[in-house]
């Protein structure tokens, strides 16, 4: 069996080779920096095959570290890995030496950038105009990284630390793909009814060379809204792990301790926005992935 290197919030990672890793998703569920108890039973395959989509459809521009997700390319060693059924929810990646940072874009505000603005009128540190809203969209897409915390909450930071931590040169390039990578997804995603709010990138190097790692522009990483349902001032429809935000939200918890139980309700409505939110950007069938992949 592959050794185990990094069991994450979602993501479980086995060495195949020098060059090469498994990656493999798991229906573990995270927010505000802590995993329930609860899984949402088939999330790890629609976060896999979003990461694909978006693979190909950036692939031209901005190179990614996927090889395949097709289960035949795993190697034989892969079929001793018994937590897991691989096939649907399993990518064969290049090994990269990854940035120690959340290489966050938003184009929209919301969430901690929202908290921030209220009370500084800033985001990141970065001075924004007056009179914006919640929801409102931006007057350009700003990149703004986090701190890779492991033990508790990460930590926003402003650009200008980033760059410190970086290097000029590095930050720039970092900064120059997550951002058009953001523009270009959110050009696409629009024309399928959806904004793009904010993502979260994870970069990499490769002989010297920073690239898109990880998952990319999935439900758990970014924010999708409804394009229709979409009003400054009123966050409405949104097609990823919100539901499970507002819960926690109004749950009472504090955000420090473990999570309470996830009702049933909640994980089968994000699980539902998920595959919408598949659907509507693929313009492909959920059940097909399972079937292509899976059968």
């Amino acid at each position: 069996m592959y050794p185990l290197l990094y069991k994450g919030k979602v993501r479980d990672i086995y060495q195949v080779d020098d060059t090469k890793l498994l990656m493999v998703a798991s229906d573990r569920i995270s927010a505000f920096d802590h995993v329930f108890k609860e899984a949402i039973p088939g999330k790890g395959k629609v976060l896999t095959a979003m990461t694909k989509f978006w693979s190909d459809a950036l692939l031209k521009l901005f190179p990614t570290h996927l090889i395949s997700t097709e289960s035949s390319d795993f190697g034989l060693e892969a079929q001793d890995i018994e937590e897991f059924d691989l096939p649907g929810r399993s990518m064969l990646v290049k090994k990269a030496a990854m940035i120690d940072m959340e290489c966050i874009v938003r184009g929209y505000m919301a969430g901690s950038a929202w908290k921030e603005y209220e009370l500084n009128g800033t985001m990141h540190g970065i001075n924004l105009p007056a009179g914006l809203t919640k929801g409102s969209k931006l007057p350009q897409p700003l990149f703004t990284p986090s701190t890779k915390n492991h033990l508790g909450h990460d930590e926003n930071i402003a650009p200008s630390t980033a760059k410190e931590m970086l290097g000029e040169k590095l930050f720039s390039s970092v900064e120059e793909i997550c951002i058009s990578a953001y523009n270009l997804a959110t050009e696409l995603a629009l024309q399928k009814g959806i904004v793009i709010a904010d993502t979260k990138f994870e970069i990499g190097i490769i002989d010297g060379k920073p690239l898109i790692c990880d998952e990319i522009l999935t439900p758990d990483s970014s924010r999708f809204w409804d394009l229709q349902d979409y009003e400054e001032g009123r966050i409405g429809i949104s097609f990823d792990k919100q539901p499970i935000r507002d819960w926690a939200e109004q749950s009472g918890w504090d955000k420090n301790s473990s999570p309470p139980p996830l009702p049933r309700n909640v994980i089968e409505e994000s699980m539902a926005r998920y595959i919408a939110a598949y659907e509507r950007l693929s313009a492909k069938s959920f059940s097909e992935w399972l079937k292509q992949h899976c059968i």
